[in-house]
């Protein structure tokens, strides 16, 4: 799927004193604080992580409180769509002006009334709303079908 790339990132981990005796604990909480939230830095949603390696010098940081400064190097899988790409997801609310979408189990998208095909005409069938093909009978969108789309922005 686009939208999913691997990023290099050199990072600074620093970690309080009385940390000292279990460095790699600190290291993981703030690593794992990155997941699933959209960073500004990696312009994207960290999903997973990798620490390849961490540097055996730490340097105290002067200070009220003398933290100790660790550099790591990580590998982060990150999802970052951009305009013009073709994601995936799969249908959890169809209404007459939308069509709402959940990306990689965890991102949201709608695609609103004026994106969608004209081709796509909204109807109930059984209680529910489904957008059906004009062209093709069988070619209905309800909740649960996975659709591919286009990024708009």
């Amino acid at each position: 799927m686009e939208g999913l790339k691997v990023s290099k990132a050199n990072l600074t981990a620093y970690i309080h004193p009385s940390k000292t005796n279990q460095v790699s604990q600190p290291i993981l909480r703030q690593l794992s604080s990155l997941l699933f939230k959209f960073s500004e830095i990696f312009h994207g949603v960290v999903l997973a992580y990798d620490l390849n390696s961490l540097h055996t010098c730490a340097k105290i940081l002067p200070g009220v409180h003398p933290y100790f400064a660790v550099k790591l190097k990580v590998n982060l899988l990150l999802f970052s769509p951009k305009p013009n790409m073709l994601l995936e997801g799969k249908v959890v609310k169809v209404t007459q002006e939308s069509i709402h979408v959940v990306v990689l189990g965890f991102s949201s998208a709608i695609i609103t009334e004026k994106d969608i095909r004209e081709e796509f005409v909204c109807k109930t069938k059984r209680g529910q709303e489904v957008y059906a093909s004009r062209s093709h009978k069988q070619h209905v969108i309800k909740v649960g079908t996975m659709i591919r789309f286009l990024v708009k922005r």
